[in-house]
C-alpha cells in the first residue's frame, strides 16, 4: 500500500477530523512533502480535502467516492477476507471478474466499478451504468456440491441482501420483482445478473459470478428517455459515504446469507418483499408472452403462477412483467 492509499485510509477512518502535516508524516513514516503530494493526488481523483492553517488537512464529511478504504471500514470483521478491487470504470464487472477467475482468484474476490461501458442485464440486454451515480459490483463465489438447477438461489440471496442493505442506509422500503429486480416506489433501482460455469466432469457449479447494479443517485441529466418512466434511485441527493455504505452493506448481508442460512430462512424475507404476489403478470417465454396470476413464492423462491386456463406451474427462473388490473 502506497502513501496515497495509507493517507486515504487515515482520512476515511476519521472523516472530518483535521490532521497536521507533521502528524501525518509521522504516522505514515514519510516526509511532509510526500504527504503534500499524496493530498494533491487524492484531490485530482475528486476527494475534497480541506487545508486550514494551524489545523492541517481534513477529508470532507460530504465525500462519497467508492474506495477500498471506504468500503472496508464498513465490512464486518468476519468478512475481512473479501478481496476488493475498485475501478473508476470498466466494460462489464462480470466479464472482468471472469478474467480474474482464469487467473486463479478465489471465493470472495469482488470488483466494484463507478461506471460500466458495457453493463450487462438479463437476456442479453444492457444495463445503464453512468459514471458517479451507481455501484456496479461483481462477486466471485465457489459453492460446493451445487448443481445448475440451484443457481437461481444466488440471485434470490442477492435480492434479499440488496433490499436489506438499501433499507438500512436509506430507511426506504425496497421490494423485489421476481426474480432479480429491486424496486422502490414503483421504480427500478437495482438489477441482478448471475452467471455460472458448470463442470463437465461432475455437472456441479465450478463458480458463480454474482453481479449487481444499484442506482444510488439519479444521473445529472436524468435517465435516458426510454428509462424515465421505470428507473429510479436509492437517494435523490448526495449522502456522505452512501456508495461505500451500500457496497459494504450488500457484501456483509450476502455473505451472511451465503455462509450461515439455509434457503428457507431467507426465502421468507424474499416472499415478504415481493411486489408481484396476487398480481396479474405476463410471463415472457421464447414462444411469446403468457398471461397468468402470481399466487405464491415457495421455500425455494420459485414462483407459483396460475394461467388463464386454470393450469398452474412453479417457475424456477424467467422474466415477468406486471400487468395493470382490469
Amino acid at each position: 500500500m502506497g502513501t496515497k492509499e495509507k493517507l486515504l485510509a487515515l482520512f476515511e477512518a476519521d472523516k472530518g477530523k483535521f490532521f497536521s502535516g507533521e502528524e501525518l508524516a509521522a504516522r505514515l513514516a514519510v516526509s511532509r512533502t510526500a504527504v503534500w503530494k499524496a493530498v494533491n493526488s487524492l484531490r485530482k481523483e475528486g476527494y475534497e480535502i480541506q487545508a486550514v492553517q494551524n489545523k492541517g488537512y481534513s477529508l470532507s464529511v460530504s465525500t462519497d467516492i467508492l474506495s477500498i478504504q471506504g468500503v472496508e471500514k464498513y465490512l464486518n470483521p468476519e468478512h475481512s477476507y473479501i478481496e476488493l478491487e475498485i475501478l473508476p470504470d470498466i466494460g462489464s464487472t462480470n466479464d472482468y471478474l471472469r478474467e480474474k477467475v482464469a487467473q486463479g482468484k478465489g471465493e470472495g474476490y469482488a470488483v466494484v466499478a463507478g461506471a460500466q461501458t458495457r453493463g450487462k442485464g438479463r437476456t442479453g440486454r444492457s444495463f445503464y451504468s453512468p459514471a458517479d451515480t451507481g455501484i456496479y459490483l461483481s462477486l466471485l463465489l465457489r459453492p460446493k456440491d451445487c448443481g445448475p438447477a440451484q443457481a437461481v438461489k444466488f440471485t434470490t440471496m442477492a435480492a434479499v441482501a440488496a433490499c436489506e442493505a438499501i433499507e438500512k442506509v436509506s430507511h426506504r422500503s425496497p421490494q423485489i420483482k421476481w426474480v432479480n429486480d429491486i424496486y422502490i416506489d414503483g421504480k427500478k433501482v437495482s438489477g441482478i445478473l448471475t452467471e455460472a460455469s458448470v463442470s463437465l466432469e461432475n455437472g456441479s457449479l465450478e463458480y458463480v459470478l454474482l453481479g449487481i447494479g444499484i442506482n444510488v443517485y439519479p444521473p445529472e441529466k436524468g435517465f435516458p428517455q426510454e428509462l424515465r418512466e421505470t428507473a429510479g434511485s436509492v437517494f435523490q441527493e448526495r449522502k456522505s459515504d452512501g456508495k461505500n455504505q451500500l457496497a459494504a452493506g450488500f457484501l456483509n448481508r450476502l455473505m451472511d446469507i451465503y455462509t450461515k442460512e439455509e434457503i428457507g430462512e431467507y426465502a421468507e424475507e424474499y416472499r415478504k418483499r415481493s411486489m408481484v404476489l396476487g398480481k396479474r403478470i405476463q410471463i415472457l417465454t421464447p414462444e411469446g408472452e403468457k398471461g397468468a396470476r402470481a399466487l405464491e413464492i415457495d421455500k425455494d423462491c420459485r414462483l407459483l403462477v396460475e394461467y388463464e386456463d386454470g393450469n398452474r406451474e412453479l417457475l424456477r427462473a424467467g422474466e415477468i412483467r406486471i400487468r395493470p388490473e382490469k
